[in-house]
């Protein structure tokens, strides 16, 4: 395995078994021979145990806090001779919510289902997703991924009639117009810019003061990677981008984004920002992001942990990148 497939989500060995999703048949004998286990998903937001919710919290098919009718079951593999299975219980009322995050951060409060162990919770997937396994990692960004999809597609986008569920939950199907729907990905490209000793970052409206991180967008329609890096980045700070290179990819369920990690030479210097697009854009010395990274810096945070982000910069300060 490459060492960029270590990023967080990145990956775990997990056996997905494609070919069962369809065998109705054999998946209702993994549930009803108790050779199954349940990932609870509730709003987005994976079952986690332990005192430092680092790790996920699988229960058995027959829980009761899973008797929701209509909720949502996927299938999501096996694991030796355990199949896995992740619902969405969001049915469940649970407790009364506060305000919603700023957009782009993570909620950081925890709910507690009564019927479930009282050392588990459900809680955001980014606040921990550094702190788990590659297996859990692997099966929460699944699970959220896949259960996003679902919420947002439960009408035909050619047709406008409800859809079924189908293939083990990685289908949606319209009995009315026959089409196929497939969960979906939307490619973003994360640019990893030097000049010299000089690596550029920015910040969106909104963050908490002294954040910064890599440039980021999405791809365009008959667009390649490298030419969505340039283009992004001569929008947002007016920077020429020369030689382009893969780095390192990650699934990033927030809803359905694959971050691709590319690095890119700076032809210019001169930043000019497009203020619909980030806040602010500027240069850092490889110096300087070393003390932020060691808690010395008063003016510059460190990107969050288990982003390609951070994964890319680490990195980069360490000369580890592929």
């Amino acid at each position: 395995m490459k060492h960029a497939e270590t990023v967080t989500f990145g990956g775990s060995g997990f056996a997905r078994r494609a070919e069962l999703r369809q065998d109705n048949a054999q998946l209702a004998a993994f549930l009803g021979k108790g050779r199954a286990q349940i990932l609870p998903v509730w709003r987005g937001k994976p079952l986690l145990k332990g005192e430092n919710s680092a790790s996920l919290a699988l229960v058995a098919q027959d829980h009761p806090a899973l008797a929701i009718p209509g909720a949502t079951l996927v299938f999501l593999g096996m694991d030796a001779d355990r199949a896995v299975f992740a619902q969405d219980i969001s049915a469940w009322a649970g407790p009364e919510q506060g305000a919603p995050p700023a957009l782009g951060f993570y909620d950081s409060s925890a709910q507690q289902h009564p019927d479930l162990p009282a050392d588990t919770h459900f809680g955001e997937l980014r606040m921990i997703m550094a702190r788990l396994s590659a297996r859990d990692a692997e099966l929460a960004a699944t699970a959220v991924g896949l259960f996003n999809w679902h919420r947002r597609h439960g009408f035909c986008p050619n047709c406008g009639s409800k859809t079924e569920i189908g293939k083990g939950g990685w289908q949606r199907y319209c009995p009315q117009c026959a089409r196929i729907h497939f969960p979906h990905i939307e490619p973003v490209v994360i640019m990893l810019i030097t000049h010299g000793n000089d690596l550029l970052i920015g910040r969106s409206p909104g963050w908490p003061e002294g954040m910064y991180s890599l440039l980021a967008g999405f791809m365009e329609p008959g667009e390649t990677v490298e030419a969505a890096v340039r283009r992004e980045v001569f929008e947002e700070t007016a920077i020429e981008v020369g030689p382009v290179g893969y780095l390192a990819s990650q699934p990033w369920p927030f809803p359905a984004s694959l971050m691709i990690g590319c690095r890119g030479e700076a032809t210019s210097r001169a930043i000019t920002i497009d203020t619909h697009e980030i806040e602010d854009a500027r240069w850092v010395r490889r110096e300087e992001i070393m003390e932020a990274w060691a808690s010395k810096s008063t003016t510059l945070i460190a990107a969050r942990k288990g982003a390609i982000a951070n994964f890319l910069i680490r990195n980069w300060l360490s000369d580890t990148l592929d």
